[in-house]
């Protein structure tokens, strides 16, 4: 198996945190690999592969790239780089763009396991990479990235919840398939047999994507560390709670709708796209809830993410027991009538 052996100072010394162009790479990986496996993930692929196949189809050379550099076991490093939480979007890809081309080349024959094709002897991949990434933010991630966010930073704030509750084998455990804390500074990152990794005064992170990619990846010069893993929360919604009768009865539906959303945390914003409610609604459901002491809130980056305390989780349990919810219940603020169009998925 392959695990990195981690002392006490660099795990203290980790976090969490979100990249954009991490989740650029991940959807361009989604999209070059990835398989539907339910409804709304075919219709998030129906989506969006047809103009990413014309864009490839188009240009052979970085369709080529793409699929040697992540459509095997290992990812070409410079396609992947390590993040550092401190930099923008332009300036990661502008650190994929300067990758030295012998550099890319090399990257490349690894992900291949042996030479790369006369057609990829090129010195121009870094920047017909850097291109396509830039291509996939403008088209893809970018005009959804405030909800993508969202569902980051609410994955962020469960994690740390995790940590506080079981420490850190809790939180590491429901990470990536095959990432496991092993005892003994010792953290599993993936089955396979590769030699370990000595992360003495090294930095490390964590970052959450919303599609299922999940990679690790390293700068041995900075000494710097990442482990990318799949998100708690997906960009499909249409699995949204039921609200129990008898909880919306004892609430009102509305609210009881808002506190079943709050299985995960979620901002305001969030909350009213998937009730259809109002802001002024929902934020006054969410005072009562609060004042109530069934929910709880903590900031996360720039957003105010709420989620319900153990005694909501009580409650919402109790109701869940009380009996098998009506035929006319509500799922989550949504009347069961109203009508329901496919939601993407990364």
């Amino acid at each position: 198996m392959g695990w990195w052996q981690i002392n006490a100072d660099t795990l203290a010394g980790s976090r969490f945190l979100v990249s954009e162009l991490i989740e650029t790479v991940a959807t361009l990986q989604a999209l070059e690999c990835g398989t539907a496996t339910h409804p709304a993930e075919r219709a998030w692929f129906d989506t969006y592969r047809p103009a990413y196949r014309e864009r490839l189809a188009a240009d052979p050379v970085t369709a080529q790239l793409v699929e040697t550099g992540l459509g095997g076991l290992w990812n070409a490093d410079f396609l992947t780089p390590t993040p550092t939480g401190n930099t923008t979007l332009a300036q990661d890809l502008d650190r994929v763009r300067r990758t030295r081309p012998g550099q890319a080349r090399a990257d490349l024959e690894v992900s291949r396991g042996g030479p790369l094709p006369p057609s990829l002897h090129r010195e121009d991949l870094p920047g017909r990479a850097a291109d396509l990434l830039a291509w996939v933010w403008e088209h893809i991630v970018g005009p959804d990235w405030p909800r993508r966010r969202g569902i980051l930073e609410a994955d962020i704030v469960a994690r740390t919840g995790q940590l506080g509750q079981g420490g850190w084998a809790a939180a590491l455990d429901t990470l990536n398939p095959g990432v496991r804390w092993l005892g003994g500074s010792r953290l599993q990152v993936n089955p396979r047999d590769y030699p370990p990794r000595e992360l003495t005064g090294a930095a490390l992170v964590f970052v959450p994507v919303t599609p299922r990619q999940g990679w690790v990846s390293w700068d041995a010069e900075e000494l710097r560390y990442a482990v990318v893993y799949r998100s708690s929360g997906v960009l499909s919604d249409a699995d949204r709670p039921l609200v129990p009768d008898s909880l919306g009865r004892l609430l009102g539906p509305a609210r009881a709708g808002v506190l079943m959303l709050l299985d995960t945390p979620r901002s305001t914003t969030r909350l009213v796209a998937l009730t259809g409610q109002g802001l002024g609604s929902v934020g006054r459901h969410l005072k009562v809830l609060l004042d109530a002491g069934l929910a709880a809130r903590r900031r996360s980056g720039r957003s105010v993410l709420y989620f319900r305390t153990e005694a909501g989780e009580v409650l919402v349990r109790a109701q869940e027991r009380a009996g098998v919810p009506a035929a006319s219940q509500e799922r989550a603020g949504v009347p069961a009538a109203a009508p329901e169009g496919p939601r993407g998925t990364g």
